[in-house]
């Protein structure tokens, strides 16, 4: 493998029914950072039926330019087509680097890519920057600059995980929702797109679609939520976060959680935050009964205000919020819900 043919940042912009997935917009703020570090351009692939019309979406967004991989067979998501259609574009453009979201589509997709054009995988990465691999200098062996630095968490989300992938390309990463920022819309701008197909043939290995049943869901997803409310291990049992569920109900909020909470059969785990959970970026996170251990700030440090409750005054939460209050959950959150109905009755 020639190394040197193998040129610029490519990002999946994943759409489901001509819709963008917010996740490719991120792609593209990320490998917009890339790009400019490596002193190249940043390029989404949209693969679909009659997507065309989304190209522009991705320039405003920053994409320098747009292949668009467009066929009936590329309707619904189904493996195979896609597979083909995205391995295709990689033979033949040649990108240094290729990155998908790691949604439920871009997990099965990620892999199946990888293994047709040889390379490497590191799947659902929250940190992505170019640097020299090694890290540091080991002797009698060689150092090489340039190389696409992929973080994760292993081995449960208990360590963090810096992995490259210097001998093979694309170098390859799915990404986590939710961890890298969009770049600010410039609306109006119009993409440079360049059209290709490299042609489907049915066989066997196409799964047939008869039927698709939509989801329907009252539970607002938390990465979405401008106010979270998230609990603990200290909240001490599953009925106390209905103290939770009432401060929410008086913001306007979203309850969330930890991953104690999550292992403890008391939440579902849509509702965690964290390294092995979601990433938010709410205007407000009240952290209730939650420690601060490294895998749970990784999920919700970037937000805009942080509130700890905490009766230990050495929690490493604490250290990173903007507003710490120590003492006893059971008595202050009840009375926090109590003051902030009060203010709001007043000012209605």
């Amino acid at each position: 493998m020639n190394l040197e043919e193998y040129k610029g940042v490519y990002v999946f912009a994943q759409q489901v029914d001509n819709v963008i997935n917010n996740i490719a917009f991120e792609l593209v703020g990320k490998g917009k950072d890339l790009a400019e570090a490596l002193g190249t351009e940043v390029t989404a692939v949209l693969v679909g039926s009659n997507v065309k019309g989304l190209a522009d979406q991705l320039a405003e967004y920053g994409a320098d330019k747009v292949i668009v991989v467009d066929d009936p067979e590329l309707k619904e998501y189904r493996t195979e087509p896609y597979a083909h259609a995205i391995a295709s574009v990689i033979n033949k453009y040649k990108p240094e680097i290729f990155l998908v979201g790691a949604t439920a589509i871009g997990r099965d997709l990620g892999p199946r890519v990888s293994a047709r054009i040889h390379t490497g995988l590191t799947a659902d990465c929250t940190q992505l920057e170019i640097g020299d691999f090694p890290l540091a200098p080991v002797p009698g062996k060689e150092q090489k600059h340039n190389q696409l630095l992929m973080t994760r968490p292993a081995f449960g989300g208990n360590t963090i995980a810096t992995i490259a992938c210097p001998d093979f390309r694309p170098q390859m990463a799915t990404v986590r929702p939710g961890v890298m920022q969009k770049r600010e819309r410039k609306p109006g701008v119009k993409a440079n797109v360049e059209e290709f197909n490299p042609g489907f043939t049915p066989d066997h290995k196409y799964v047939e679609i008869m039927e698709v049943v939509k989801a329907v869901s009252n539970t607002v997803d938390i990465m979405d939520a401008k106010i979270l409310v998230s609990g603990g291990r200290g909240m001490g049992s599953p009925e106390n976060f209905k103290m939770l569920e009432d401060l929410a109900e008086v913001l306007d909020g979203q309850v969330s959680c930890s991953r104690a909470v999550v292992d403890a059969g008391w939440k579902p785990k849509d509702l965690q935050v964290g390294q092995t959970g979601k990433t938010v970026r709410p205007n407000v996170y009240f952290a209730v009964g939650i420690s601060g251990a490294i895998q749970h700030l990784a999920g919700m440090e970037e937000s805009d205000i942080i509130v700890a409750i905490n009766k230990d005054e050495s929690a490493p939460i604490f250290d990173v919020a903007d507003y710490g209050v120590v003492g006893d959950l059971n008595k202050i959150v009840p009375a926090l819900t109590e003051k902030l109905r009060a203010e709001l009755a007043k000012n209605q």
